[in-house]
């Protein structure tokens, strides 16, 4: 159990005001003094125990927070004080101490998982100079274009294309996947990876401040400082609920022995019932569970982007998956090549003109293949969903689906409406067309059969062909799907399966570009692979910087958990104070059950909820 200093103090002065409690109920039951005697020897252990309570408690008096916790053990102890009540008196203050000394740790350990994410963005950068040597900077000084070396145990300081070496990297810090990723010349790597082994040459695509590292960190920041439904309810519930419990007291300490006397025996019930009604169970145990669930999810690679988020994602019913780069690789590689009247090579040299300047999976499997003299081309332009135009050499080429050459008024011999195969023209004139195909990922089949066993039905939204699209679903075992989808298609798709799930919660898992308009849509948008865009971060509520299908069922199973976490610290907390609440109204409870049903209740209800931490 590591303590802070603060912590510590705390504890030490805890010890101390214990170790004088029991002095001073050896020497009252030894000594039998009067009870001012007996009053300065509690005194000593009331106030070193509860020093800090009622200092807080006069400060936010005076600032006009009268009604709080602090308030409530204060007034609580002091009058039991007053009416000889001493051990008692002390014994409110001391577990109460304690209570906020293990409140304290819980949120300490909450944050430190947050905080251990800051170790993703490691302080300098070994800039390569002209000369051969290196040069250490701080990270914030480096800029886009920068060449730096990263040695076997560092971590990537930014994100960068590596120029020279290759090596494993462990990314789990960024993913959440354990096996280690092998990188050459030519890969993008992410800050906050840890190289394994070999040395590493790398361009920096981007500043520290914008860097992988530094937007999950700043996610996760941003989310924990965000309220759900349920942390925002236990906020107005206390507000409202103290007065009204401090208003019940005072009416049960007066009301009661102007009827029927004995105001000593009233006020003692009514000095429970402040004691059991403190809500620091609730206060404090469900914006730690939220918390929790933040920092912990973080660093198994689901990113929550605010609270509401989890408690949305609890509710899922029904998951709409896009099907290229999400249930399958992204990665297409050439599988047939028409040609009518050209060679291969100038069916992709047209083909690779067209496509120059798109991020779409098929023409970086184009550009792949074919070199283009790059100044030549102008006029390039993209129809969406459909394909692309431009000139080259004085040549009008476009490449695409059948959907393009409709619009152009091409006309193209035995075309199916496919979004694997492109066709190309030039100038008008049919030359051939590029076949490709997608490789389904490992973790698809097991992904989606999770999310059944979670009773979250799936279906499949892609702007493939028929048979690309079935072909998928079938191996996945996706029994609904739709196909050649634009994207404002699939914004149509998701209406429609919302209204037909009223009771439930929509996602929809994208890769966070394309598919933005569709994740600000659903309920909740889920991006994967998508930390580095801009796409990503504004409109999905959770990312998963991994490529790995199986983190949505982990973060609809870790939402549920938080959820149900919260609602039975909530339940549990209401229910024993009630319970304690009628007891001490009827005389039943005496202070040292009225602590118990306020720290003992708090220190359950924290313990519970730290288990989001796992």
């Amino acid at each position: 159990m590591k303590l802070s200093r603060a912590q510590k103090r705390k504890l030490t002065h805890i010890l101390l005001a214990a170790a004088l409690l029991i002095t001073a109920l050896i020497l009252c039951a030894v000594l039998n003094p009067v009870w001012w005697i007996a009053l300065l020897l509690y005194l000593p252990a009331f106030l070193l125990a509860g020093h800090e309570t009622l200092l807080s408690a006069g400060k936010n008096i005076l600032h006009g927070q009268v009604f709080d916790e602090n308030f409530l053990m204060s007034i609580a102890s002091i009058c039991a004080m007053v009416l000889g009540e001493h051990a008692e008196a002390v014994g409110v203050l001391l577990f109460g101490a304690l209570g906020e000394l293990f409140e304290s740790y819980a949120i300490g350990s909450a944050r430190r998982s947050v905080q251990s994410l800051a170790k993703l963005c490691p302080d300098t950068v070994h800039l390569l100079q002209s000369d051969g040597t290196t040069l250490d900077v701080a990270a914030e000084k480096a800029t886009a274009g920068s060449v730096f070396l990263v040695s076997a145990g560092e971590r990537i300081p930014l994100d960068g294309i590596i120029l020279e070496g290759e090596a494993a990297l462990d990314c789990a810090a960024l993913t959440g996947e354990s096996l280690p990723v092998e990188v050459a010349p030519n890969t993008e790597v992410a800050a906050g990876a840890i190289n394994l082994n070999g040395l590493l040459k790398i361009r920096a695509m981007r500043p520290a401040k914008e860097s992988s590292a530094a937007r999950i960190l700043a996610m996760v920041e941003d989310a924990s400082a965000k309220k759900a439904k349920s942390e925002a309810f236990i906020t107005k519930f206390a507000r409202y609920y103290t007065p009204i419990v401090v208003g019940a007291a005072l009416l049960l300490a007066v009301v009661p022995s102007l009827i029927f006397g004995n105001y000593t025996d009233w006020i003692y019930r009514a000095l429970n019932f402040l004691v059991i009604s403190c809500p620091c169970a609730l206060v404090i145990s469900v914006p730690l569970t939220f918390f929790g669930t933040i920092g912990g999810s973080a660093l198994r690679g689901i990113l929550f982007k605010d609270a509401s988020a989890i408690e949305n994602l609890s509710a899922a019913s029904v998951a709409a998956f896009d099907k290229t780069g999400t249930l399958t690789q992204g990665r297409l590689s050439l599988t047939e090549i028409v040609l009518v009247g050209c060679s291969e090579q100038e069916l992709l040299s047209y083909a690779a003109a067209a496509e120059y300047g798109s991020t779409h999976p098929i023409a970086t499997a184009i550009l792949e293949k074919a070199s283009i003299p790059t100044e030549e081309i102008s006029h390039s332009t993209e129809l969406r969903g459909k394909g692309r135009t431009c000139t080259l050499q004085g040549m009008e080429i476009a490449a695409g689906c059948r959907r393009l050459f409709d619009q152009l008024g091409i006309y193209i011999p035995d075309a199916e409406e496919s979004s694997t195969v492109v066709y190309v023209t030039v100038d008008g004139q049919y030359k051939g067309r590029l076949t490709f195909a997608d490789q389904i990922k490992p973790e698809s089949e097991s992904a989606i059969a999770a999310l059944r066993k979670a009773d979250v039905s799936t279906v499949m939204l892609s702007g493939d062909n028929r048979n690309g699209a079935e072909q998928v679903a079938s191996l996945l075992g996706i029994t609904r799907y739709r196909w050649g989808l634009l994207p404002e298609d699939k914004v149509a798709a998701l209406h429609d399966l919302s209204r037909e799930t009223p009771n439930g919660k929509l996602i929809f898992v994208g890769d966070g570009i394309n598919d933005a308009p569709s994740l600000v849509t659903a309920d909740v948008g889920i991006a994967m692979g998508g930390i580095g865009s801009d796409a990503a971060i504004e409109a999905a509520d959770v990312v998963l910087p991994g490529d790995n299908p199986q983190k949505v069922a982990e973060a609809v199973q870790t939402s549920r958990k938080a959820m149900r976490i919260a609602r039975q610290n909530i339940l549990f907390a209401l229910g024993v104070k009630g319970l304690f609440l009628l007891l001490s109204a009827f005389g039943l409870t005496n202070m040292w059950m009225s602590v118990f049903a306020d720290v003992g209740v708090s220190v359950i209800a924290i313990l519970n909820a730290m288990r989001t931490l796992k």
